[in-house]
């Protein structure tokens, strides 16, 4: 990392469980997915649950990688789409994310020195309310959501959508987020610089290490 923080001119950030971390919230997710999935099939929301747990485990054996909740679903015989429209009308980040001041200096700080994009495979309304929710307005050059075009990360195309529009080579190009396969692993194997971050204590960090 210290080698590569000389070339970076651009920093792509995931946001849950990457910019702020609460099991709490995290649990309501899991929790909505399975009422989601509930729904589709006619089943109790802790069949579901059981439903979604073996799917995740099962296409992590078959793949030798971790798994986007998304594809759980959609494995389950649902639609991205539909996911996203159930989790934007009954989540409540609002209940359970507050800011960081840290979190917000450190941002602000990265934000004045280098161009930050956000790349989520969150939908857009909850990502603005998210962001709003961090005190993070404003500082993102761009922001990618899953319903630019309803297609999940990790993809190639996603990748290389990013980097054209940034102007950035993958050298130059520093992604940060809370999920190796799904965040990073991809990146990394185009010999883009990766940061895993899976705790505020070690976002903050971040700037240390980018020297």
């Amino acid at each position: 990392m210290a080698e590569s923080a000389v070339r970076i001119r651009g920093i792509i950030f995931d946001l849950d469980g990457t910019l702020y971390e609460s099991d709490v919230y995290a649990a309501e997710i899991q929790d909505a997915a399975a009422a989601y999935i509930a729904g589709l099939k006619g089943i109790s929301t802790a069949q579901a649950a059981r439903q979604i747990a073996d799917t995740r485990r099962d296409l992590k054996a078959e793949g030798g990688v971790v798994v986007t909740l998304s594809s759980v679903c959609t494995h389950l015989g649902g639609t991205s789409r539909d996911l996203h429209a159930f989790f934007a009308g009954h989540l409540h980040p609002e209940a359970f994310l507050a800011r960081d001041e840290r979190v917000v200096s450190l941002m602000t700080r990265l934000a004045q020195q280098l161009p930050l994009y956000l790349f989520t495979n969150n939908n857009r309304l909850l990502t603005n309310r998210i962001i709003d929710l961090l005190g993070l307005n404003g500082l993102f050059r761009h922001i990618y959501t899953i319903d630019d075009d309803w297609i999940a990360k990790p993809d190639e195309g996603l990748l290389d959508l990013i980097l054209a529009e940034s102007g950035l080579e993958p050298s130059q190009a520093l992604f940060v987020g809370d999920r190796y396969d799904i965040d990073l692993r991809l990146p990394e194997q185009r010999g883009c610089p990766v940061y895993l971050s899976q705790s505020v204590e070690q976002l903050l960090r971040l700037e240390e290490m980018l020297g």
